[in-house]
């Protein structure tokens, strides 16, 4: 089962920087359409110093900081943000989840071989675009563990870059207030106050809407660049990578050399990259294996099967896909509650953390695709959702084609929840803490008195067992009432399909930039460290030709 308004929670949320860093509440900086066109509008063949495949959270910062000395092509499959109003404001972030996919929309629907709806960013600024905005920085464990050699001054540089454009601290809404105070008493202490950095306690962090509302999403890092070496190119479907083997080095017979793409009307175009110029995938966690696999480079097997031409042999392309599991309960509340995304969050010491919101639904609102379980019905009600997000995960499955030639197909996709008896015993001892959480003063006046005059809670959805101590009773809470946090990843993991310089091994010139390089979400949620990869990695590669 589904469960409730967590496809609210679409994805995203995420070390510290002085408070007084952070940017105040600003209009939206529109500035970087100076540098955006319609795909139909290009010419058939072009020439530049980079190309970067998608224009999301990590891609447009990418692009951004490589536009500084050099030209950048960024193409994009979907459209500018003005085209979708609802995805500026957070009032509208439900109203991305309503919309039909039309295979236009920002968000673009997909359901795994799990059975759990999900959903992925189709426009320009990616899925920073259709989230509810929590930044928070990663933990410890993740640099560690992740295969990158990191230069931690110039990771700590480029967070902060992200920081000063798009972050903001408001206050907390009442909602979260109160979810606080309740997460303090449960025992996930200490008391952090605001804090972008990932550690144990409660704690109000970052979010890039500021305190009216606005959402400053990843497509305003590209008003960093130098916009006159910077084009952005959207409803461009990028379809194959051009991948040549008449440039061989010391490191490869095989070069990316261009890409292959379409407009809206279906007309071909082709770019390519000068000498020593690089084509880099930020396509996100399903795009870029998904591309790789349709240029020819993954698993013989695989593309032997759909009569792919094999260009490079990898057998770890599309493998170890994960995504963490979404386990939450929805209380509806006995008096009207304003609508709060999320702005603090939980992280305890058993590898699981919290996060809360409220919103309302009236009777007649639609179902958002993945928001409820399928035999669940809205109610005209304020509801008030705490989820639990569990660390990793160290479960994973795998990503294959479903189409040989055509990139608008979803790809076939199975994550295995809970797969790992370990991530279900993380699940468990989470949604544990979610019934202390429950049981505390501060959630008193959120339960419900029946016609006896009995207090309890009123859920819409699962709720917990009776007996929490019942831990094959808790088992089964997870499996059935598992959904996604939307913080999917893999796919092209560091040391298996790229190096520690993210170039995808066995080929020059070609790098992948974003999620999928990674064996872990970072942080409470991802958003904040990959606008940072795309950075980093953006200075790095200006070190490098320097």
């Amino acid at each position: 089962m589904a469960t409730l308004v967590l496809l609210l929670l679409f994805y995203l949320f995420h070390l510290q920087l002085d408070v007084l860093a952070l940017p105040a509440s600003s209009d939206y900086n529109f500035s970087y359409m100076k540098s955006v066109y319609n795909a139909i509008d290009l010419p058939a063949k072009e020439l530049y110093d980079y190309i970067v495949i998608g224009g999301g959270t990590a891609g447009c910062s990418l692009a951004a900081t490589l536009s500084e000395k050099y030209s950048v092509l960024v193409l994009e499959r979907g459209n500018v943000p003005a085209a979708y109003p609802q995805v500026l404001s957070a009032n509208g972030t439900l109203s991305n989840l309503i919309q039909e996919d039309n295979g236009k929309t920002p968000a673009q629907r997909f359901r795994s071989e799990d059975g759990v709806a999900n959903a992925r960013g189709r426009i320009l600024g990616g899925s920073s675009m259709i989230n509810i905005g929590i930044y928070s920085r990663a933990e410890d464990e993740f640099y560690r563990e992740s295969g990158i050699p990191w230069d931690k001054d110039l990771v700590l540089k480029a967070y902060k870059w992200v920081e000063e454009t798009i972050v903001f601290q408001y206050n907390l809404s009442a909602w979260q207030s109160i979810a606080k105070q309740a997460l303090l008493e449960a025992g996930v202490v200490p008391d952090n106050g605001f804090n972008l950095n990932h550690i144990v306690g409660t704690k109000a962090t970052g979010s890039t809407f500021d305190d009216k509302g606005r959402r400053h999403g990843a497509v305003e890092l590209l008003n960093r660049g130098e916009l006159k070496n910077l084009q952005v190119a959207v409803e461009a479907t990028v379809e194959r990578i051009i991948i040549s083997n008449k440039f061989p080095s010391k490191d490869s017979s095989l070069t990316a050399i261009g890409v292959k793409y379409s407009d809206s009307k279906g007309r071909t175009h082709h770019a390519f990259v000068r000498n020593k110029g690089e084509v880099i995938l930020s396509a996100g966690t399903i795009g870029s294996p998904q591309l790789l696999l349709l240029s020819g480079v993954g698993p013989v097997p695989d593309l032997s099967s759909l009569q792919i031409p094999v260009v490079h042999h990898n057998p770890y392309v599309g493998k170890f896909m994960a995504d963490n599991p979404r386990n939450n309960i929805n209380i509806v509340v006995p008096f009207a509650l304003d609508p709060s995304l999320a702005q603090v969050v939980g992280i305890t010491s058993e590898f699981n953390y919290i996060e809360t919101l409220s919103y309302t639904l009236p009777f007649s609102f639609p179902i958002p695709f993945g928001l409820f379980p399928n035999a669940i019905s809205p109610l005209n009600a304020s509801l008030a959702t705490i989820a639990v997000k569990i660390q990793g995960p160290l479960s994973s499955g795998s990503l294959r084609l479903a189409s040989s030639s055509e990139v608008r197909v979803s790809p076939i996709v199975r994550f295995n929840y809970f797969d790992n008896p370990i991530d279900l015993a993380r699940c468990v001892k989470g949604v544990g803490k979610v019934g202390d959480v429950l049981k505390t003063k501060a959630l008193e006046p959120f339960k419900t008195r029946d016609l006896q005059g009995r207090e309890s809670f009123m859920f819409l959805g699962p709720s917990l067992p009776n007996n929490q101590s019942d831990e094959s009773a808790m088992d089964k809470f997870c499996r059935a009432s598992v959904t996604t946090f939307w913080h999917y990843h893999g796919g092209c993991l560091v040391g298996k399909v790229v190096n520690g310089d993210l170039r995808v091994m066995g080929i020059n010139g070609l790098r992948v930039v974003d999620g999928s390089i990674f064996n872990r979400s970072p942080g409470t949620n991802p958003q904040a460290t990959i606008m940072m990869l795309g950075r980093y990695v953006g200075l790095k590669m200006l070190q490098e030709r320097s």
